[in-house]
């Protein structure tokens, strides 16, 4: 799924391929010749306003390598964790990807901000290094064309359908406003809406973006109030959504609000206000709670951390999951002999039956649901 959207400008991607270069020619040697360990990079968001995110993910991928080592490992051999913090920002992404690659990472497994993935993808794809994504789904990720990157959560194109089925099919929404925050995840998904509803016959009354920080979303409430709309949906994240789906609903704003799965936290609800958040839509993966499969690692995960899982925590266990598969498929840590595995992958995990990729490195099958905010919980809609 994401991320503060910055220009990268032409000397930043430069400095990162030469980078990139001397780290794979010199002081990094690969970790499928140096040691017992098997050596796989997390890159997360552990600073900024999705930290949050990032933590959960981390304490997933945690306890998926306990489990697999304390099973035997990959071939005989143990995984070491080596994690970076993107901050969900391009150029602080480009340099935590640089940091992995310097340290001799067999494999990458994360990714929460689209914004900041996508720079790190292309230093991945100098070194060779395969990435399983997690979270991040914009479309600009895979249309990169990179081998050895694999996305095991649903893409924008998904959620955007899914969204605009929900507002107009089943609920007969005519005008609809869509409001993004210009991060590489919400300004693509809000543009892929945005094809989707007017192709359906609807109109978009209100197309803006928002600061990520905004506190004051009055003028763009105003607006809305003005247009309208039928429906709302929100494609930013959870901190900002919670005060506009607040503000949204104090000025009386017409029509129905959704948001997508930047913004599928529980802490939302306490941003926004149990009440206020009533009845909000949800386009997402589905979480932990909803996935039958997933109560041993529920229970594992509450025993180990004393805390429910994240959003993304089921995902991120389960890209632990993937890549140790087909590391052990590949009978080494040898790059391309990893993604060549990863592209053959066909394990069940938490989120699915079958992991099996697109030539793209997609799921040939969303895993997206619906979900609506009901008491102050998040519940799937048939």
């Amino acid at each position: 799924m994401k991320g503060q959207l910055k220009s990268i400008g032409f000397v930043s991607v430069i400095i990162g391929t030469l980078l990139v270069s001397a780290c794979s020619q010199g002081t990094a040697s690969n970790n499928a010749t140096n040691g017992s360990d098997i050596l796989i990079g997390l890159q997360l968001p552990l600073s900024g306003n999705e930290a949050k995110m990032g933590q959960d993910m981390k304490q997933a991928a945690e306890l998926a390598v306990e489990q697999i080592n304390g099973t035997g490992g990959i071939n005989g051999k143990k995984i070491k964790l080596a994690a970076e913090d993107d901050a969900c920002d391009p150029q602080t992404a480009t340099a935590a990807a640089n940091k992995l690659v310097s340290q001799g990472v067999s494999a990458v497994v994360g990714g929460y901000c689209s914004g900041a993935t996508i720079p790190a993808t292309g230093v991945y794809h100098q070194s060779g290094i395969p990435m399983v994504v997690t979270a991040a789904n914009s479309m600009k990720i895979p249309d990169q064309k990179f081998p050895e990157i694999f996305m095991i959560n649903g893409t924008t194109v998904h959620q955007a359908e899914i969204a605009t089925d929900y507002m107009m099919k089943k609920k007969n929404a005519k005008k609809i406003a869509i409001i993004h925050d210009n991060s590489g995840y919400a300004k693509d998904l809000a543009e892929r809406t945005k094809a989707a509803v007017t192709a359906a016959g609807g109109q978009v009354v209100v197309y803006d973006a928002v600061n990520p920080d905004e506190t004051d979303f009055s003028p763009l409430v105003s607006k809305l109030k003005q247009a309208q709309p039928d429906a709302t949906y929100w494609t930013a994240y959870y901190k900002a959504g919670g005060l506009f789906i607040k503000q949204f609903k104090q000025q009386g704003v017409s029509g129905m609000i959704g948001i997508g799965d930047g913004a599928n936290d529980k802490t939302i609800v306490d941003i926004a206000g149990k009440d206020v958040v009533e009845g909000t839509f949800v386009t997402t993966p589905p979480t932990a709670d909803l996935l039958p499969e997933a109560k041993k690692f529920t229970e594992a995960y509450k025993a180990k951390f004393s805390q429910e899982p994240g959003p993304y925590s089921a995902l991120e266990y389960d890209g632990i999951n993937i890549m140790a598969d087909a590391i052990k498929r590949a009978g080494s840590t040898d790059k391309a002999a990893i993604a060549a595995a990863l592209k053959k992958s066909d394990l069940k995990t938490l989120n699915t039956d079958q992991i099996i990729f697109n030539d793209n490195g997609t799921l040939k099958k969303s895993n997206f649901v619906l979900l609506q905010i009901k008491n102050g919980s998040f519940t799937k809609i048939d």
